[in-house]
Parts: C-alpha cells; structure tokens; sequence
C-alpha cells in the first residue's frame, strides 16, 4: 500500500478529529501531500496541501479551521479539523501528486470516512 489513511469517525459539530495518512518513502519523499474530500453525489473537492518544507495552501471553506501538517521522518501527513461542521462529513482521501514514468500521476490513498452531526 502506498498511502494508507486513519483517523476518520463520528464527531459533534464543533468537535475535532485527527486524520494521518502514511506513506511508503518512495512516494513521500517527494513534494507536495495533500488531503482531499468526496462527500455523497458530490465532486471530490481539494482541501489541503503541504510541500516538503512546511508550506501549506487550503480551501476557503477550511481556512482557520484545518491544519495540515508533516513529518519527514515518519513519512507521514496530517489533517488536524478543528471546529467541524455538517458540511465537513466526507470520505477524505490523501494524495500525492507526482510523475510515473514521466506523466502527471495521482497516488490516493483508500479514504476515511469523517461523520460530523448536528
């Protein structure tokens, strides 16, 4: 398995849950990590991403309340979500973008479910 994501369950609106996604070194050793989400009937969406040194970008929808982070040594990523709201409840999906013999390719790794209720 090349990235396999944890940490997803059942929350209250306005609670918190951690989400890890660790990958094979071969994969993490590249730049960027990220973290998307597909809830039910909908597009996945992009929500984070962080490049190997720290720099992170999100979603208006998630600024101020998500935090993604790294750890090098562990080869993993990390989507902490603060403040969650009904809308957040989705299966989230780690990526790694990078190339396979020399054309864009999408690592993703099997999903876990965030359930947040009202």
């Amino acid at each position: 398995v090349q990235l396999q994501a944890s940490g997803g369950g059942l929350v209250q609106a306005g609670g918190s849950l951690r989400l890890s996604c660790a990958a094979s070194g071969s994969i993490f050793s590249g730049n960027l990590m990220g973290w998307y989400r597909q809830a039910p009937g909908k597009q996945r969406e992009w929500v984070a991403t962080i490049t190997s040194g720290g720099s992170a970008n999100y979603a208006d929808s998630v600024k101020g309340r998500f935090t993604i982070s790294r750890d090098n040594a562990k080869n993993t990523v990390y989507l902490q979500m603060n403040s969650l709201k009904p809308e957040d409840a989705a299966v989230y999906y780690c990526n790694a973008p990078r190339f396979l013999l020399g054309k864009p390719y999408d690592y993703w790794g099997q999903g876990t479910q965030v359930t947040v209720s009202s």
